[in-house]
């Protein structure tokens, strides 16, 4: 009898076993089905649509675009293709499998798709005013974070395929805004919060230095100015507008200034500084550079270069247009940008929500707020005229790269109007070769998502 019973319940354990494999098994079935047809040959894909319901990208084949109809965000958007990783399309695919394991392969009236809150009138726009010239713009809404505009030069027609990729240009196949670049004067903005936040507001406005076109900086090395006569003595409120690098050199070199307060403020920032393990931030799983740079003493020419935005010093453009959100809304927390409005899945449900995120303090207010009106200052001062129509804070900004042979020119800003809360960093490849500046890019900009 006990014997019955033993094998009774050996049975019994055996059974629910087999009840419980097979349930994991039809989990993982259900489940995992999913990843398995991304991974077949017979897949079918969802649409990417911009804001205002353009098709950015079609995995179905569908929709008949115009030749070169997409250039304008192929490097952003990207393809499923393969040959570009760091794209919206490689980093969400599975997000536009249009197969459930209920109903199986539907491509005919799948409805996955991705909502993008980028604005693909304003791309184009932004796109075509470079014309000839190569570089890249960035522009969100410092309130929400919604990336608006994120276009870069060269670009490819992702419908055209890859067949003459060996000829492809420098840079098509990555989005600039995404990667290091040299910041130039641009980075005076890091510099000028990192004053205020160690000096104050007050003692740094009282401080004054004078610009003879060049500055012999106390290690016995000349820091040069653009101006070759000089500015004279200026404050802080006139370098900035004059972007005046004998300046910074002798503000850097200030005793009330320390390193370490400057190099406290940049980490804060989210600089990797000397061996700081370099790192990325994601958006929508897209990765993005973050800024580095070389502090190792305050009488070094390569720390004080650094510092102005020159020798190892290097700033993705989204870098630079989120550190302008934390400036424009005074709080010294950063927006943090998101591509995915909404996400439907194969039956057109809702499936996914972007939403507002915001920073831990990278800044005090009182740096955002000091910030903030020296660059709306510098806007009125200087770009009433050429940025016309709206009330900017700005910096721009030099940049030698090529060992000094080329010149990139730079704009970063915020429109200060509740209703356009723009953010935008505008780059400009070999500046010396082009017919357009990052003013004139910033008026397409503002006025195509006006």
């Amino acid at each position: 009898m006990k014997s019955i019973k033993r094998s009774q319940r050996i049975i019994t354990v055996m059974i629910l076993i087999f009840i419980i494999g097979m349930g994991i098994l039809v989990w993982r079935l259900i489940s995992e089905s999913s990843f398995y047809m991304m991974n077949s040959n017979d897949h079918a894909l969802g649409k990417v649509y911009d804001r205002n319901g353009d098709v950015l990208f079609d995995g179905s084949g569908e929709t008949r675009f115009e030749d070169n109809y997409l250039i304008d965000v192929g490097n952003i958007i990207g393809d499923d293709k393969g040959q570009m990783t760091n794209t919206l399309v490689a980093a969400n695919i599975e997000k536009l499998n249009n197969y459930s394991f209920s109903q199986g392969l539907v491509s005919e009236n799948g409805k996955a798709a991705i909502y993008s809150t980028l604005d693909h009138y304003a791309n184009r726009a932004v796109y075509d005013a470079y014309g000839k010239s190569k570089g890249c713009t960035v522009a969100y809404d410092y309130k929400t974070g919604k990336l608006l505009v994120c276009t870069s030069l060269p670009s490819l027609d992702v419908t055209k395929g890859y067949a003459d990729i060996a000829n492809f240009e420098s840079g098509t196949l990555i989005s600039k805004t995404l990667y290091g670049t040299v910041p130039g004067s641009t980075q005076k903005v890091s510099t000028l919060i990192a004053a205020i936040e160690v000096l104050g507001a007050d003692t740094l406005f009282a401080k004054s230095y004078s610009c003879s076109g060049s500055y012999i900086n106390k290690s016995g090395d000349a820091i040069n100015c653009h101006k070759a006569s000089g500015h004279g003595k200026q404050n802080i409120q006139d370098a900035v507008e004059n972007s005046c690098n004998p300046f910074f050199a002798q503000l850097v070199e200030d005793e009330a200034f320390s390193l370490d307060g400057i190099k406290n403020t940049y980490r804060k920032m989210g600089y990797t500084i000397n061996d700081d393990k370099k790192s990325k931030f994601y958006i929508d799983g897209i990765a993005c550079e973050k800024a580095s740079t070389t502090l190792t003493n305050s009488y070094d020419f390569n720390t004080q270069w650094g510092c102005i935005g020159q020798g190892s010093t290097l700033v993705s453009p989204m870098q630079l247009m989120m550190w302008q959100s934390a400036i424009a809304n005074g709080t010294g927390k950063m927006t943090m940008p998101y591509l995915i409005d909404y996400v439907t899945d194969v039956s057109g449900k809702i499936s996914e929500h972007g939403s507002s995120s915001y920073s831990k303090q990278v800044f005090s207010e009182n740096a955002a707020k000091t910030t903030r009106q020296i660059l709306l200052t510098n806007g009125s001062d200087r770009y009433s005229s050429s940025i016309s129509g709206y009330k900017v804070g700005v910096k721009s900004g030099t940049a030698q790269v090529d060992n000094g042979d080329t010149e990139n020119s730079l704009l970063v800003g915020f429109v200060d109007d509740v209703r356009h809360p723009i953010a935008f960093c505008i780059l400009i490849e070999d500046k010396g070769k082009s017919s357009v500046t990052t003013e004139k890019i910033a008026k397409v900009l503002l006025d195509a998502l006006h």
